[in-house]
Parts: structure tokens; C-alpha cells; sequence
């Protein structure tokens, strides 16, 4: 275990939310990492809400609900954010009303038709958005980027180019993201998932909430966690029961203000 940092604990102290990654952070292929399910409970009795923090938008909201309480982790008054989610209130907040070719699983265009995004179907809409499609054709592409070509407003939920898997990590949207650029030439006008900050400020406007310190951003990836946490003016706590690894560290251009070998290790600085 690492020396007790009394700076974390201070900053403890200040946080009302923690925005938690999940694969790699909470659980390793669904399986929990240490003894998370009490840790987490740990931190409801401290009166801290939890906040599941996702990139994926390749499922709606409500799997992710029903998988963290298959797991244990997920209890009344936690709360499931994800890119997709956040690319939801983006599209109702600047493009109300407005039609949407969406490139996607089933499961995430149902979750926008239920949040009053306006899906359309064939090649001409008002806004294309890209997610991480795991049910991808090339039909489905193709329609997508003719949409592009005929005028429609390019918006991705997220940038991760892989995703992490059993055996091997596989494509994500941020693949799908590059593919398209090197074949045409297109790039997102907006990009909203981790690292850039619209997830963090749409999260600061629901809570009502000015005071960045209390929000504690918790990840084991330094370039879309970390470096999210840091686009958003929030503490940042990284955990080293993931994708990152201690010799990683040092050439990151987005620092971390807290490292802990496993998020269970929080539990020894209150």
C-alpha cells in the first residue's frame, strides 16, 4: 500500500461525488476487483453519491443499471451516466426537435427515441451521430456518411478507440471515428464523452453544483479518465488495477493529483 497521502484525505473530506469509471476501475470482465461491493457501500454511509461514468454508448442506460446490480454495486440513489446519455441532452438542449441519423446498436436508438431524439432512418437528417456501434454494416456506414455529405451536422458520443475485452481489446467508436476521416475526409464537429469536459459540466448543471471540488473523477485510463477529470477542473484519482501501469505514468501530459493501487484502498483516508 502506498504512503497515506493527508491531501487526499482533505480532499476526501470535500468530495459529494465520485464519478467512477467502471471496467479496469471497479471491475476487471465483470468481475469485482477486491472487495468493491463493501467499499462502495463504504462510501454511500459517508454520504457520498456514486456515479457510474461511462464512455460506451453501445447500450442504453438501464443495461448498465441492471448489470452493476447483477454485480452487486448498483443501490437506490447511484446513477448510470453515460456518453450516450450525455449525447442525448446535447442534441435536446442545441438541436431540439431536429432529425437524427444515427449510426448505433438498436438498444441506444431506442434509448434516444425514449429521450425524444427525433431518429430517422435513410441519408438525410439534420445531425448524424456516431456511437459505438456493435451490430456495424457496411449498409449502415454508408447511409451514415451520405448523410454527412448531404449537410448533416457530425457529432460522436465518444473518442476511445478501443474497447476492452476478454481476449483482446476490440474497435471502438473512436476506430469508426478514424476510419471515416481517412476514407473521406470527415471529422466530428463535437465530440461529447471522456476527456472533454461536456459530460462533467452537463453533470455540474444537474446537480446544481459550482463548487468543482466536489466532484472526485476516479479511472484507470490516464488519457480519457485522468485527462477528462482535468478538462473538467476536477480532482482526479487514478487506480493501477487497470489499463495503466506505473511506468506509463510520468509521460502523460494530463497528471494525476491521487494514485491508488485499487479504489478499495480509499476506504484507509477518511
Amino acid at each position: 500500500m502506498r504512503k497515506l497521502d493527508k491531501n487526499l484525505t482533505e480532499t476526501l473530506r470535500k468530495t459529494k461525488y465520485f464519478l467512477l469509471d467502471l471496467d479496469g476501475t471497479l471491475y476487471l470482465e465483470n468481475k469485482p476487483i477486491g472487495d468493491m461491493k463493501n467499499t462502495l457501500k463504504f462510501l454511500r454511509d459517508k454520504g457520498k453519491k456514486l456515479i457510474y461514468l461511462t464512455n460506451n454508448s453501445s447500450k442504453g442506460a438501464h443495461t448498465y443499471v441492471e448489470k452493476l446490480k447483477n454485480i452487486g454495486f448498483y443501490e437506490e440513489g447511484d446513477l448510470v451516466y453515460s456518453s450516450g446519455v450525455a449525447t442525448i441532452e446535447y442534441l435536446n438542449r442545441y438541436y431540439k426537435g431536429k432529425s437524427v441519423c444515427l449510426l448505433g446498436t438498436e438498444s441506444y436508438r431506442q434509448e434516444m427515441i425514449n429521450g425524444g431524439i427525433n431518429v430517422v432512418d435513410g441519408d438525410r437528417a439534420d445531425v448524424a451521430v456516431l456511437s459505438y456501434d456493435t451490430e456495424l454494416s457496411y449498409e449502415k456506414l454508408c447511409n451514415f456518411v451520405r448523410a454527412i455529405h448531404f449537410g448533416a451536422t457530425y457529432i460522436a458520443t465518444h473518442p476511445d478507440v478501443n474497447c476492452p475485452a476478454e481476449d483482446v481489446y476490440l474497435p471502438d467508436a473512436g476506430s469508426f471515428i478514424k476510419m471515416i476521416e481517412t476514407a473521406l475526409g470527415y471529422t466530428p464537429k463535437v465530440v461529447i464523452g471522456k476527456p472533454n469536459n461536456i459530460m462533467g459540466e452537463n453533470l455540474k448543471a444537474k446537480f446544481s453544483e459550482n463548487d468543482d471540488f466536489s466532484f472526485m473523477m476516479v479511472g484507470d485510463r490516464l488519457y480519457t479518465d485522468i485527462a477528462f477529470g482535468k478538462n473538467c477542473n476536477f480532482p482526479t484519482m487514478l487506480v493501477l488495477s487497470g489499463e495503466t501501469t506505473e511506468d506509463m505514468i510520468p509521460s502523460a501530459e494530463k497528471q494525476p493529483d491521487f494514485i491508488l493501487e485499487s479504489f478499495n484502498d480509499v476506504k484507509n483516508y477518511f
